[in-house]
């Protein structure tokens, strides 16, 4: 019998990773933090108390079975942890890199309230790149259905959604705009954090099961959501397009040549290689010394690209201060290694141009932190007479996004006041068998938020199509029913008739 772990038996210390050293991972784009080996691993999964609570399970967005996970990898069963994650995730190696754990499954996890909690992103990534490494896939029996799906943006919302409709035997076509597929994965994120390679590798698996991709394919402007429906004779659709359309600072000078958002800083550097120019006919503006107005991980990322791509310094530029900063302790952290610095309690208020348009410096006004707003951060407020100059040529706009106005321009699905798309808690939009999921409904949020979204579109839809969902049966009660299965749902069975 197996012993019964306590908080007292288990390893005491988290099992560190190996990272690049700063000096040298800043003068390349090479993944910074390194994976487990077999060794840590073991060592690590040796800490997860197995409890019966399970937390962890309720505090990632798409339920995976963490312990039973853990557990496969303390009994080194590694091709069983793998099973047991892509049972509900199909993105490990991504997910294990970028999703904030430490407000998730780790924020909850019950060693956490005594030591740091169990390293859970950590494992996932181990058995992810295990897993590509090796060439694994799990490919179920689909046995198919009549109908057709179209999923609007290959981000992780629309992966998600359209694993699951794949494996419930329907033909899933996926839209991208952009001429490769992986979304805010693909543009968002620079490969020091996820590299292409492991997007790549994922993303075959969901060719795996089926679904095809279209890229280079902008609905809204190519065809409309109505047409999809009425003309292209999709039976649904899922709209997961993402809320790309960047915040500016509204600022006097913002329009200066030198001043950009950092969705278009790093969609040029990680998708248009813009880093390897002249070799891609993607420049970048020169920049010697450079400020990122945010402090959010797109802001960390941005500055982080801008000292890889060769300037001199720069300057992480927030309002509040650092105990507020939304963005992941890690990320942080490697920013200040990397020589990022940072100026906390400062806002901008103008970008100051030179005599041909460009920016010269921007100025600031130092913050103090009155009484909370209505996000529960103390409210920034200027401090008189605190207006300073930082000498800047190049200004990154990292404040935050809105939602990608095309679909809402060019369909007459509803829209909030804000210009997301209008879902209600199935996440159907007002034009029937249309759902929409992800930061297109509720705003930028994270990898796995989005694709916790798109699986439960994914539900909804199978039951608008009357597929049963052998992973969340529904019943209702009233319905008629022919041993035992509602009579609305489409089934049907192989019958064999003698010759």
């Amino acid at each position: 019998m197996a012993r019964k772990k306590t908080i007292r038996t288990i390893p005491q210390e988290r099992t560190p990773v190996s990272e690049q050293d700063p000096k040298e991972r800043v003068t390349n784009f090479e993944e910074v933090s390194h994976r487990y080996s077999q060794e840590d691993a073991l060592l690590e999964s040796d800490r997860c108390l197995m409890c019966p609570e399970q937390p962890c399970v309720a505090g990632c967005p798409v339920g995976i079975n963490i312990p039973g996970f853990i557990q496969k990898i303390n009994d080194k069963d590694y091709r069983g942890a793998y099973d047991v994650i892509t049972a509900t995730n199909l993105l490990p190696a991504i997910c294990g890199r970028v999703c904030p754990q430490e407000t998730q499954c780790e924020g909850v996890c019950t060693v956490g309230d005594t030591l740091e909690p169990v390293a859970i992103g950590r494992l996932e990534r181990f058995v992810g790149d295990m897993a590509i490494n090796a060439g694994w896939a799990n490919v179920p029996y689909i046995e198919p259905v009549p109908f057709r799906i179209g999923i609007v943006g290959a981000g992780p919302a629309g992966m998600a959604c359209a694993a699951d409709m794949a494996k419930a035997g329907c033909e899933v076509t996926v839209y991208e705009a952009f001429h490769q597929s992986g979304g805010v994965l693909r543009y968002g994120i620079p490969e020091f954090r996820l590299p292409n390679p492991v997007i790549d590798a994922e993303m075959g698996n969901l060719e795996k099961l089926g679904v095809t991709f279209e890229c280079n394919t902008l609905v809204g402007r190519l065809f409309s959501i109505e047409q999809m429906i009425d003309e292209l004779g999709f039976h649904a659709v899922f709209i997961g397009t993402g809320a790309g359309y960047p915040s500016m600072l509204g600022v006097p000078g913002d329009s200066l040549n030198g001043v950009l958002s950092a969705n278009e800083l790093l969609t040029r550097c990680n998708l248009m290689h813009a880093r390897e120019f002249p070799n891609y006919d993607t420049p970048m503006p020169p920049a010697r010394r450079v400020a990122v107005v945010g402090a959010g991980n797109t802001a960390m990322d941005a500055m982080r690209v801008c000292l890889r791509l060769g300037a001199e310094e720069v300057y992480c530029v927030y309002r509040r201060s650092r105990i507020e900063a939304p963005a992941r302790a890690e990320e942080v952290h490697h920013a200040e290694e990397e020589g990022v610095r940072f100026k906390w309690l400062t806002n901008p208020v103008e970008v100051l141009g030179d005599d041909e348009g460009g920016v010269r410096a921007m100025r600031c006004v130092r913050m103090e932190l009155g009484e909370p707003d209505d996000s529960g951060r103390r409210r920034p407020v200027p401090v008189a007479g605190s207006e300073h100059d930082i000498e800047v040529d190049l200004v990154v706009v990292a404040i935050g996004t809105n939602a990608n106005p095309i679909i809402g321009q060019t369909s007459k699905l509803a829209l909030n006041k804000w210009g997301y798309i209008e879902a209600d808690e199935h996440l159907a939009t007002s034009m029937p068998g249309v759902f929409a999921g992800g930061d297109i409904v509720t705003g930028a949020a994270t990898v796995i938020e989005a694709m916790g979204a798109g699986r439960k579109a994914a539900r909804s839809m199978k039951h608008y199509l009357g597929i049963r969902d052998v992973d969340a049966p529904y019943f209702v009660d009233g319905a008629d029913t022919l041993f035992g299965i509602d009579l609305r749902e489409r089934n049907f069975v192989r019958v064999r008739v003698p010759a």
